[in-house]
């Protein structure tokens, strides 16, 4: 049964949501600094400079491991 918000343990039974309140505030946060990176100029060729020598990267470690 549901108890009511000035009873002591209402707050104990929560404890979990403050977790996950937290966790999809950051989540949003994250979000909105992917968005607002990939919107401006510079950054957006930086993200695709990175991501280009990460993929070189691991295809060159892939071939010189299996084919060579």
């Amino acid at each position: 049964m549901l108890k009511s918000s000035d009873h002591p343990a209402a707050t104990e039974d929560w404890k979990g949501l403050k977790e996950l309140d937290r966790a999809i505030a950051e989540d949003r946060l994250t979000a909105y600094r992917w968005k607002k990176t990939w919107a401006d100029p510079w950054g957006r060729a930086a993200l695709v400079t990175i991501f280009t020598l990460l993929s070189a990267y691991i295809a060159f470690v892939i071939v010189n491991d299996l084919v060579l």
